[in-house]
């Protein structure tokens, strides 16, 4: 019963387990504003690549050809932004 007892009343430790979690504390909450900050650069890199790919022109044109005794006809496509169906992402600025 008396280790019981001194165990009890010994209070050496506690002051560095409180040291500890309120170290512990901080470092969590700066992590989750660190997470919050990558997140936030991922996703706007993540815009800017759909961006790119809504930008992306994909006309061509090439000529055909013909020998004496056969040939092929040319083709080409021509992409405007007004024939596309994709839109384009990013912010939306609605005047705020």
């Amino acid at each position: 019963m008396s280790l019981l007892n001194q165990l009890l009343r010994d209070e050496q430790g506690f002051v560095v387990s409180a040291e500890l979690v309120l170290i512990a504390t901080v470092l969590v909450i700066a992590l989750i504003v660190c997470l919050s900050q990558v997140a936030s650069a991922v996703n706007n890199e993540l815009n800017d690549v759909g961006n790119a790919f809504a930008h992306t022109n994909q006309s061509y044109r090439y000529s055909g050809m013909s020998n004496g005794t056969g040939g092929s006809p040319g083709s080409s496509n021509s992409d405007s932004p007004s024939n596309s169906n994709i839109v384009p992402t990013g912010p939306v600025n609605e005047g705020y």
